[in-house]
């Protein structure tokens, strides 16, 4: 499990997938949430999800933690 680290209390779901690498610009994250992204293990298909530490994003088998950043 990859752990991204963000400045702040949350990010949205969208920022991160951009963050961690998986999508390069918006289209990408629409395309990806079409998919299937689960966030704590519960199907979700918006980009504006606000994600905060702990929860864990599963792409494609790919396993993403939100982390306090030190």
């Amino acid at each position: 499990m990859r752990e991204i680290e963000i400045r702040g209390d949350m990010i949205r779901l969208g920022q991160l997938l951009k963050l961690a690498g998986v999508a390069s610009g918006g289209g990408d994250v629409k395309a990806i949430l079409a998919d299937g992204v689960t966030v704590n293990d519960e199907h979700e298909d918006r980009r504006g999800r606000q994600l905060r530490h702990g929860d864990v994003v599963r792409i494609s088998g790919d396993a993403i933690r939100v982390t306090a950043q030190s």
